[in-house]
């Protein structure tokens, strides 16, 4: 399944994907893609109620709809840093023996194609297209990855947006520096494990007004998605609905030469291979 939410901002109702142009409405059967949804299991008669709906033509034209981030504001947003073998050699820093996490404010969830907005006083706001997890379960002590992937519900596409000198250069406790308003579009859809061949093979890329700038694969990840899910549940619980971003291979202007960073005016479109495409305008708050 491919599930998103629709309609304007703080009023997203949920909707399966059907087709390219085409989706069906859930919210008569679903209050919303948040940790209620995905703490009940109800994702799992998600199949047979959008077929019924498809069958009765239950059919809505997905055009100038605005899409959400395909989940409510969850409980947290985890992310892992350096996880590509790549990504850290162009930041000069040793690849991680185990994973390095970090967290996010919840509050920086976005829809896929609403505008960055560089921080005031910002002077180093990059991008980074990332694969990210989204949890089904609440998951702690989980015994191995096959039970850490019955914990996930699905993937979908992020820009881990950073701003470099305070994550960095201003204590270097990286949280502050991933979390101003709209650092986190997400979407737009969450894919299910099954929609997905491997999810270690994945084309990701990343153009700036056109440029490439990044254009690498989940292969050259260090630590799986399903590694990272029982790794992190050895230290704390995960709840449904919670949002793991899973690293980025290279490209990010902080390893650009020179560094290159964004400053208002650009459009950065952002795409994974099966999760789809983003296009955000970059403005200064």
């Amino acid at each position: 399944m491919k599930l998103l939410r629709i309609g304007e901002a703080g009023q997203e109702k949920p909707a399966a994907l059907i087709n390219e142009t085409h989706y069906v409405d859930l919210s008569d059967v679903v209050t919303d893609f948040d940790e209620s949804f995905f703490g009940s299991g109800k994702i799992a008669e998600l199949p047979a109620i959008i077929s019924a709906k498809v069958g009765r033509g239950e059919k809505h034209l997905l055009a100038e709809k605005r899409i959400g981030s395909p989940i409510a504001r969850p409980h947290q947003i985890l992310c892992v840093g350096l996880n590509y073998s790549d990504h850290a050699a162009e930041t000069g820093q040793p690849v991680p023996t185990e994973p390095i996490i970090f967290n996010k404010s919840p509050n920086t969830l976005i829809g896929p194609n609403d505008d960055v907005l560089i921080p005031k006083n910002s002077m180093k706001t990059d991008w980074e297209v990332e694969l990210a997890i989204v949890i089904g379960k609440k998951a702690l002590y989980l015994k191995d990855e096959a039970a850490a992937a019955d914990a996930i519900a699905g993937y979908t596409l992020v820009n881990d947006v950073s701003e470099r000198e305070w994550q960095v250069e201003r204590g270097g406790q990286w949280v502050k520096g991933k979390s101003a308003p709209t650092f986190n579009p997400a979407g737009p859809y969450l894919v299910t494990a099954d929609e997905i061949p491997n999810v270690l093979n994945l084309k990701m890329k990343l153009d700036i007004d056109g440029v490439s700038k990044q254009n690498g694969s989940t292969a050259t990840m260090l630590f799986s998605p399903t590694f990272v899910v029982h790794y992190v549940s050895q230290f704390m619980q995960l709840e449904p609905g919670d949002l793991i971003n899973t690293g980025t291979p290279p490209g990010v202007g902080m390893g650009s030469k020179p560094p290159t960073y964004l400053k208002g005016g650009e459009t950065m479109t952002l795409s994974i291979e099966h999760l789809g495409t983003q296009i955000q305008h970059v403005r200064k708050y």
